[in-house]
């Protein structure tokens, strides 16, 4: 579904006619200056939101006037955004690019297990730069149902804090905070459904058939059963089906996660602008990036499995425009865990490029080095990583090993057939291996989200544990615990060097291990996620000072990342590029980043458990005259021709 430049044309012509009433309406709303940047913002992001708007609902209501309440919405928002965030927006304006830059680093954590609460942040926040972090992604902080939450991802209210966890006055303090400290603050924002607690869901029980119109509701099996023939089954073992029959309302209830998430009906415009209005209000708190939660799902098409439709796009690419006009300083994040052709298209990369998210998962990289480093063995990574789109200039990835949710072996069969792997016994092997089903694996895993018919399932655990820090505590062994340690710093060193923006799970930087209580615990012993979802252990991370210990090699090693990533400017991401090379050692994973004003970085892992190299012509790719490590936390020697590495390393190569 194209953007043609007929709506573009009709967009300019009733922007012109419109102009003057928007001109007093910011002159009432804010003062000179505020009232006249608004107004450019307007100028700029019109179109951009009427394109859209018009392919998305043209056919029902009426654009001008819809645009229209969208922007009246949008310049409430305008008028009510705090001074220091107005300031924030000045700055980001001026440098729009200001999340490209190599000192950037990211930091995952549930508020309550990090920190206890909101408030417990502050006190953690010298811990967090020392790490160098400068982007924080609280988990669900939205109150959540009562009852199974799907992990707090059921929202009963977008406008309020969970309970436990603080109150909207404790999260704005804690943004302003992390403002002051150069943290930028990333909040959850569940798009796709509500819980049935949420008060749209109550009034739509009540009878309101405007609140039944938020949702998606059939009388009978007819219409569900025609979309089940194309539609996949998230959790199959614990929720299986898309639809569930509700007495209350005598109406099937699209529910594509759990019985008490209702999927929104987006081909309601009214469900649009309740989105943007919560989203310019949650900016108002300080809330600075949105990770969009379930976004691939928002819109539903017979005959397809419902994901990724080019409405999705739009939906997205008018709700960034007009938050751009309301506070830009805010950015997007899609939480979009897709195939790889899929996955490019949210950071606006279509035949014709469009502006979406700025950010998005990068998904494939992290699947595929828990790959290599289970077979010992990068070409499938090699021919994969190769064959993906480069994101659009002023986009970039969030670059991950680990995060809260299971690990999903997407692997096509197109790369697995080009190195000559059958991709179902390959992905067999990963979810067995990383189960530690696999002889001489390290890997301390469970399978999650088992399908019978399939045969499929995906993995849950830490990286410590998925990387075989705990087999080798629990075996006591000096010669396994070296090479787990170097084997968990190597993954991350090979992200923090990709480009992007790298997300640090909380606890991979002092290793713990995977949670077992969660089985003791009724609300969580019937979804082992919780096994890599456990408490931060401060009594380890004090430790951290303690280069005899686990925490203290870990900590070290995130640290020297986060410097030696902060001194490397082929890392700024400001028209970079990201390239795995070809070469002559399978067991080796090499990328060429090229920096259009800084030139070349070569980068090698070696996934192998014993030393091994490769072809020194490598340098030349990248330009290296004199080449160093700019990394420097594995012995590399260049000799008779060839780039040697220890096992299980990663070096920076850039020219000396």
């Amino acid at each position: 579904m194209a953007v043609s430049s007929e709506h573009r044309r009709t967009a300019r012509q009733v922007w012109a006619q419109q102009r003057a009433q928007w001109q007093v309406a910011a002159a009432d709303a804010l003062d000179d200056r505020d009232a006249a940047r608004f107004l450019a913002r307007v100028e700029r992001w019109y179109a951009d939101a009427f394109e859209p708007l018009s392919l998305l609902y043209g056919q029902v209501v009426d654009v001008g006037d819809l645009v229209d309440e969208l922007l009246d919405s949008v310049l409430g928002a305008a008028a009510a955004r705090p001074h220091a965030l107005r300031l924030l927006d000045d700055t980001r304006e001026i440098d729009p690019e200001w999340f490209l830059d190599e000192s950037m680093v990211g930091y995952v954590c549930y508020a309550d297990r990090f920190a206890g609460d909101l408030t417990g942040i502050v006190e953690r926040i010298d811990y967090l730069r020392d790490l160098g972090v400068t982007y924080l992604h609280l988990m669900p902080v939205l109150a959540p149902r009562e009852g199974p939450s799907d992990g707090g991802y059921a929202v009963a209210d977008y406008r309020a804090v969970d309970p436990a966890l603080g109150t909207m006055q404790d999260l704005r303090r804690i943004a302003a905070t992390l403002r002051d400290h150069g943290i930028s603050l990333c909040v959850d924002l569940v798009v796709n459904h509500t819980a049935r607690e949420h008060e749209w869901a109550r009034k739509a029980i009540a009878g309101e058939q405007a609140y039944r119109d938020y949702y998606l509701m059939f009388p009978d099996r007819t219409l569900p059963d025609a979309f089940e023939e194309h539609l996949p089954e998230v959790f199959p073992d614990r929720a299986p089906g898309n639809f569930t029959w509700v007495d209350v309302l005598d109406a099937w209830v699209w529910t594509t996660f759990h019985d008490y998430q209702w999927d929104l009906n987006y081909a309601n415009p009214v469900v649009f602008a309740e989105m943007l209005a919560i989203i310019c209000d949650l900016a108002n708190v300080g809330v600075e990036i949105f990770r969009l939660d379930a976004v691939p799902f928002t819109w539903k098409r017979m005959g397809t499995n419902c994901q990724n439709q080019p409405e999705a796009h739009l939906l997205l690419q008018a709700l960034r425009a007009l938050v751009r006009i309301a506070a830009p300083a805010v950015l997007f994040k899609a939480e979009a865990i897709v195939t790889p052709d899929d996955l490019v298209q949210y950071l606006g990369a279509h035949d014709l490029q469009r502006h979406e998210c700025e950010l998005a998962y990068h998904n494939q990289l992290m699947v595929l080095l828990w790959s290599s480093a289970a077979s010992r063995d990068a070409r499938l990574a090699t021919h994969a990583l190769r064959r993906m789109r480069t994101p659009p200039p002023a986009t970039t990835w969030m670059t991950y090993l680990r995060c809260h949710d299971d690990i999903g072996w997407a692997i096509t069969g197109e790369d697995a057939a080009a190195v000559g792997v059958d991709e179902f016994d390959h992905r067999a092997f990963l979810i067995d291996f990383h189960a530690g089903e696999v002889p001489g694996t390290y890997a301390r895993g469970e399978r999650f989200g088992f399908n019978p018919v399939t045969l499929d399932a995906r993995t849950s655990g830490t990286a410590a544990s998925l990387a075989g820090i705990e087999q080798a505590l629990e075996r006591d062994d000096d010669t396994l615990l070296p090479a787990a340690i170097s084997r968990m710093l190597a993954l991350y060193a090979t992200l923090y060097g990709w480009g992007g923006i790298p997300l640090i799970y909380m606890g991979d930087e002092i290793g713990v291990r995977n949670d077992y209580s969660y089985h003791d615990d009724p609300a969580h012993a019937g979804d082992n996620r919780w096994m890599h979802r456990p408490r931060m252990d401060w009594q380890a991370a004090a430790r951290r000072r303690d280069a005899a210990t686990v925490e203290g090699r870990l900590f070290s090693g995130f640290r020297r990342l986060a410097a030696s990533r902060a001194a490397t400017p082929q890392l700024q991401d400001m028209g970079a590029t990201t390239t795995p090379l070809h070469h002559d050692n399978p067991h080796t994973l090499a990328w060429l980043r090229r920096h259009p004003r800084f030139g070349g970085l070569l980068g090698i892992t070696n996934f192998d458990d014993v030393p091994q190299s490769v072809d020194a012509d490598l340098c030349a790719d990248a330009r290296l005259g004199q080449p160093r490590d700019v990394l420097g936390i594995w012995p590399m020697t260049l000799r008779d021709g060839r780039i040697h590495l220890p096992a299980l390393s990663t070096v920076w190569l850039t020219d000396g």
